[in-house]
C-alpha cells in the first residue's frame, strides 16, 4: 500500500478501476461514461486504465451512460460510472429503472448545485432528488472516505442479500478537486476484497429472457417488497463488509453513522460531508471549554440509519441538523428524516433545521457559531433557518 497526495476525484477514479479490474477472472468490467464538470476527471482517470478483460464505452449523454453500464451489469460484468448535478437528472429516468432491476451498479456522484442558474460548486440536492430511488446512498468526508468507500460499496451491493446499486458521494471541489494524503491498496489487495461477481439473475448467451415487461399489480408489490426487506439488512450487512475491509486493507472505513463527543451530550450537531469536518473542530473547542456538545455524522443516508441516529442522540435535549440541501417548500431533507426517526420516540428532543453551504456557500467555524448561538436561545423548534443569506447580499 502507498500513500501519495491525490485529489477526491483521483481517489474515486482509483477505487472503481481497482474494483473493476478485481472481476477479471469472471465476466470483467463494463460501463458507460460521460464527463460533467466537476466529476470528468474520475471518467477521465477510468477511461485510461488498462483493464485486463472489459471496455470502458464513452457515449453521447449521462442517461447513455447509465444504459450502458446497466446492460453490462445485466450481462454479469462489474459495472460504474460517475456523474454530477444536471447529468444526474438528465441519468433520472435509467437511475431509476437500476435499482428496480436489481443492478449492483456503483456510481461516485460530486455534489454540486443543480441548474438553472448555474451553479458548479457544492450542493447535495442532485443525489438527493434520487433518495426515493432504490439506490443506497452515502456521503463521504474526505479523500479517503471516498476511496475506502467506493470500494466497500461493490461488496455491499453484490452482496446477494442486497443487490442493490449505491451511490457514492462527495462535495464538489472541496473533496473533488483538494489533494490530500491518501493511501491506495495495492491491486492484490482488492482482489482478495472482492469476490468475483455472479449476479444471480444475469442473462446468458443463447437463453431468450425478457427484461422489464408487463408485470401484473400483484408481481410488482412483490418486487417492491423485496426491495424493501433487502434495504432493511443494508446495515447488518454493511457491518460485515465494513470487518472485512478493516481485515483486509487494516484501516476503519467508518460506520454509517459516526459521532464524536455524544456520550454525555447535552446538544447535538447533525452533519454529513465536509461541513462535519468544521463541526468537529467546533465541537472539539467548545468540549476544551466544558461545553457539553457532541456531533453526528450520517455517512449513509440511504436506507436511513434511524436506529444509530437515536441511539447516538440519547442524552440531547436540543438538536441541530446541517443540511447542503433544500425541498422547495420542506426545509433540509436531512431534517425531515431525523425528525421522523424521532417521532414518537422523543418528544422533550428540540430538532432544529439550519439550511447552510447551499449553492456552495462557505461552511465556516463562524456559521457553526451563530447555529450553535441560535439554538441554545430556543424553547421551541421553529422554521428553518437559512444561514448565509446576509453575507450573500454584501457580496
Amino acid at each position: 500500500m502507498s500513500v501519495e497526495v491525490i485529489t477526491g476525484n483521483h481517489a474515486a477514479g482509483y477505487a472503481l478501476s481497482a474494483a473493476g479490474e478485481a472481476n477479471r477472472s469472471a465476466r470483467g468490467v463494463a460501463c458507460g461514461i460521460y464527463p460533467i464538470t466537476p466529476q470528468t476527471e474520475i471518467v477521465e482517470y477510468v477511461a485510461k486504465y488498462p483493464f485486463s478483460k472489459g471496455r470502458v464505452v464513452p457515449v453521447e449523454s449521462e442517461h447513455s451512460a447509465m444504459a450502458v453500464s446497466m446492460g453490462a451489469s445485466i450481462s454479469g460484468a462489474r459495472s460504474f460510472t460517475a456523474s454530477s448535478a444536471n447529468g444526474l437528472a438528465y441519468m433520472a429516468e435509467n437511475v431509476m429503472v437500476a435499482g428496480y432491476y436489481r443492478l449492483p451498479i456503483v456510481m461516485v456522484a460530486v455534489n454540486r448545485t443543480l441548474g438553472p442558474p448555474w451553479n458548479i460548486w457544492a450542493d447535495q440536492g442532485d443525489t438527493l432528488m434520487l433518495r426515493d430511488f432504490a439506490w443506497l446512498q452515502f456521503y463521504c468526508e474526505d479523500n479517503q472516505e471516498v476511496l475506502d468507500t467506493t470500494l466497500l460499496a461493490f461488496r455491499l451491493a453484490e452482496d446477494r442479500r442486497i443487490l442493490l446499486p449505491i451511490l457514492v458521494c462527495m462535495d464538489a471541489f472541496i473533496v473533488s478537486h483538494t489533494q490530500t494524503e491518501t493511501a491506495l491498496p495495492e491491486q492484490a489487495d482488492v482482489d482478495r476484497f472482492l469476490p468475483d461477481l455472479d449476479l444471480p439473475h444475469r442473462i446468458h448467451s443463447g437463453e431468450a429472457r425478457t427484461l422489464g415487461g408487463l408485470a401484473w399489480p400483484h408481481e410488482g408489490l412483490s418486487m417492491r417488497l423485496e426491495i424493501d426487506e433487502a434495504m432493511k439488512r443494508v446495515p447488518d450487512v454493511y457491518r460485515e463488509c465494513r470487518t472485512a475491509f478493516e481485515e483486509t486493507f487494516g484501516r476503519d472505513p467508518g460506520g454509517a453513522v459516526q459521532t464524536f463527543a455524544t456520550e454525555d451530550a447535552d446538544v447535538i450537531l447533525v452533519a454529513s460531508g465536509t461541513m462535519a469536518t468544521t463541526a468537529r473542530e467546533v465541537v472539539r473547542q467548545r468540549r476544551d471549554a466544558g461545553e457539553k456538545i457532541g456531533l453526528v455524522k450520517l455517512k449513509m443516508y440511504r436506507p436511513f440509519p434511524a436506529v444509530e441516529l437515536l441511539a447516538a442522540c440519547e442524552t440531547a435535549t436540543r438538536v441541530a441538523v446541517l443540511d447542503r440541501n433544500y425541498a422547495a417548500g420542506e426545509g433540509g431533507i436531512f431534517c425531515q428524516d431525523t425528525r421522523a426517526a424521532f417521532q414518537g420516540r422523543r418528544d422533550d428532543l428540540l430538532i432544529q433545521n439550519y439550511l447552510t453551504g447551499l449553492c456552495g456557500g462557505d461552511v465556516t467555524p463562524t456559521v457553526i457559531d451563530e447555529i450553535l448561538a441560535d439554538l441554545s436561545m430556543r424553547s421551541e423548534a421553529g422554521e428553518p433557518v437559512w444561514i448565509g443569506i446576509d453575507a450573500g447580499e454584501e457580496n
